[in-house]
Order: C-alpha cells, then structure tokens, then sequence
C-alpha cells in the first residue's frame, strides 16, 4: 500500500556496535537501504517513524517515501527489521529501494469477519489455518489487507485461497486450495466418534486375542485331567510308582 509519507533518513560512515550504542543514545537505530540495483548506502532513522509503518493496517506491506540526506528520495518498504529479545524495542532496519513500474510478490493478511452460523446453531468450531496469503501486484494495487464475511458458514464450511476476490492486476501465488480457515466438529466429539468406530472394529474381527487365551488355558486344563486319570489308573492296578535312579543307587 502507498502512503504519502516521508521519513527521514541520514548517512551514516561507520559501522560496530560502538556506533550502534551511539545512535541509540541519540534515539536512532542503524539502517541499512538496497536494492534497485544500486548499492548498499547505510543510514540511521528514528524507531518511531518505524514502529509507527509497522502498527499501520497495512504494516510492513507500506510503501513510503526514504529521504536521505544529501543523497537520495526513494519510495521504500520495509524488508526486514530485528528486535531486542527481552525490551522488544527495534535494533535495525533494512529497506528495500521499490520500483513502482515492477510487480512485487508479498503476502497479505486476511481478516475474517462476523460469528459463523455453524458456531451459532450447530455447535461448532470456527479454526483459523492461516492469516495471510501470497500474491502478485503492481506496487500502487497493494491492499492493506483483504476481508471475509463468514456470518453464513455452516459446520463442514471452510475458506481457501481460491475464495479471495482479487482486484486490478493481482495474481494469487498461494495455492487456491489452501485452506484458511473453516467451522468443523468440537474435538471431543470427533474423539468420542472414533473411540466407538475402533471399539466397534475390535469386537468383530475374527481371532481376535482372547479367544486364543481362552483356548491356550483349555488345553492346559485337559492336560493335568489326563495325567491325573493314569494315576488312578495305576493305583487301582495295584502298581507302585517308578522309583527315581538317585533311590535305587541308595539301595
């Protein structure tokens, strides 16, 4: 998106961290401008100028005017920037030089809107996937972001790439089947569901594990029957057991 907006920006001659400390206690931050196939020229800006691109709608997808002093005024975007791990506040900036007459690919967010009906009636869950999508666009056609009603999704409904309504010259990069968002059955429920599927499977599928048990101790049982009987069968025969080689030796 442009903004008629223009920061100031100053060279800068040295680099390190002694010049990086030096321009934060002046209230700056280091920065770095390229691209447009001329080189690399390091400057120093004001992290509110910055911090304000980056909490505008269109955020880092702004395209502004950078005026360097004595230098150059060229429309630039934010390429990249790094913040403190623990303040968070801005350390450096990289910009990147924009050619208004080339197309540019970036991504863009899609903010949904309204309480879907599948939520509402039907108990559902609305689940976002993605925030944003990849497209292509002249410079000036770049939108602060894209917006979806919802309100008539029911439960199954789902949002995809393809469904974004794309104006001028803009060329979705994203697949169209890429889902961004959709209303599906709670958790729990689906959960439940299964459980019931996987119990159900389990009880009629044919040897299954406990029949095999019950058949292993069958046999057992039919065993020591068998021996007990020959014993019997000896006794009423007047038969002595069979004495064991460590008791005849004895003898």
């Amino acid at each position: 998106m442009r903004k008629e907006l223009t920061i100031a920006a100053e060279p800068r001659s040295s680099r390190g961290k002694n010049e990086a400390r030096r321009l934060r206690v002046a209230k700056l931050i280091p920065a770095v401008v390229y691209g447009a196939g001329k080189a690399p020229v390091p400057v120093s800006v004001s992290p509110k100028d910055i911090v304000k691109i980056l909490n505008s709608g269109a955020g880092g997808n702004t395209i502004f005017d950078l005026n360097i002093t004595g230098q150059e005024n060229t429309p630039v975007m934010l390429k990249d920037w790094q913040n403190h791990p623990l303040k968070e506040n801005l350390l450096h900036v990289d910009f990147i030089r924009i050619d208004l007459s080339q197309r540019l690919r970036l991504r863009v967010r899609v903010l949904t809107i309204g309480d879907p009906r599948g939520v509402k009636e039907q108990g559902g869950v609305y689940e976002t996937i993605t925030r944003d999508i990849e497209i292509e666009c002249l410079p000036d056609e770049i939108p602060e972001n894209f917006k979806i009603d919802v309100t008539e999704f029911l439960l199954g409904s789902s949002l995809r790439a393809g469904d974004v309504k794309l104006s001028g010259s803009m060329k979705l990069l994203s697949s169209p089947d890429q889902v961004i968002s959709h209303v599906i059955a709670p958790a729990k429920v689906v959960e439940e569901e299964a459980a019931l599927v996987e119990g159900a499977a389990v009880a009629t599928t044919p040897g299954a594990a406990e029949p095999e048990v019950i058949k292993k101790g069958k046999k057992e049982e039919e065993g020591k029957e068998a021996e007990k009987g020959a014993k019997g069968e000896k006794a009423e025969k007047g038969e002595k057991p069979a004495k064991s080689e460590k008791g005849e030796k004895k003898k």
